[in-house]
């Protein structure tokens, strides 16, 4: 019964997309500028590799269709974390989400595996153009699999709705005549570990307010590099819950195909200090 609670989603999500690309054929497409997408969050939103931000995925503009999928990996001392996804953008107003999550316990034993459905809506603005740039209104519905083991450390519930308000610029030659991406994203939660290890917690029942930052210098059109900071709550007393930051770089082969890469540093996970390790994402844009 698990595998096919697993297995599922995937095809659901394949099924979705086929039938709109048959449908729309050259309508799904997008004409926005290279990069200005972003790339998949972990948790599939567009954005960088550890938040959300204001941009919508793929390239698509108003009256427009853009699809993207992807898969991200990033192995760590005691931890791997695996997660695919994809993402849908409907004429650069709504985007709507699905990823799935797999975080294995490497040296305690196991696995936690959770799904995430979001939808995002641009509120207002441009990432180029507006002197505000673009800012977006998100939600993150989240479940987790197997609860068991969240439930024994303290978590009071196996899924949770994260909701947050990002914003984008993206600035034309702002330092040595390159291009400076910012992001800010304000978010309210109650999950631990970004849902993995449950929802709330006898140390703090209710949500937390937590930011968000980017930022990334473009050194070539295709190519970015920059920085990341997630602010994370700390609901469950048997171990503290350390803020994530990354440094990472991302290349736009085409408006099709990205890599990315990073350094992450997590903290302490479920009490293993120093979560340290690489991260790497591939996403297909149509």
């Amino acid at each position: 019964m698990t595998t096919c609670r697993s297995v599922l989603p995937a095809w659901m999500l394949a099924s979705v997309l086929l039938a709109l690309y048959l449908i729309t054929g050259p309508a799904l497409a997008g004409s926005r500028l290279l990069a200005t997408g972003g790339v998949s969050q972990i948790e599939g939103a567009a954005g960088g590799g550890l938040s959300p931000w204001g941009v919508l995925a793929g390239n698509a503009s108003e009256g427009e269709l853009a699809a993207t999928a992807f898969a991200s990996v990033a192995p760590l001392r005691d931890y791997r974390l695996t997660v695919g996804g994809v993402a849908l953008n409907l004429h650069d107003r709504l985007e709507l989400s699905l990823a799935r999550q797999r975080l294995d316990l490497d040296t305690l034993g196991g696995r936690l595996e959770q799904q995430v459905a979001g939808a995002k809506l641009r509120l207002v603005g441009d990432l180029i153009y507006h002197p505000w740039g673009i800012w977006s209104l998100g939600v993150q519905h989240k479940q987790l699999e197997d609860g068991t083991l969240p439930l024994a450390v303290g978590a009071t519930s196996t899924r949770g709705s994260d909701i947050y308000l990002s914003g984008s610029k993206l600035l034309l030659a702002a330092v040595a005549e390159r291009n400076l991406l910012l992001n800010l994203t304000l978010r309210s939660t109650s999950a631990n570990q970004g849902g993995l290890l449950g929802f709330g917690g006898d140390r703090e029942g209710g949500r937390s307010l937590v930011a968000e930052g980017a930022a990334g210098i473009f050194l070539t059109r295709r190519w970015v590099v920059g920085a990341e900071y997630r602010q994370m709550p700390d609901n469950l007393s048997f171990a503290r819950e350390d803020d994530w930051r990354s440094l990472y770089s991302a290349y736009f082969f085409s408006p099709h195909l990205s890599l990315t890469a990073a350094a992450l540093d997590l903290g302490s996970i479920a009490g293993l200090d120093r979560q340290r390790g690489g991260y790497l994402s591939i996403q297909f844009a149509f």
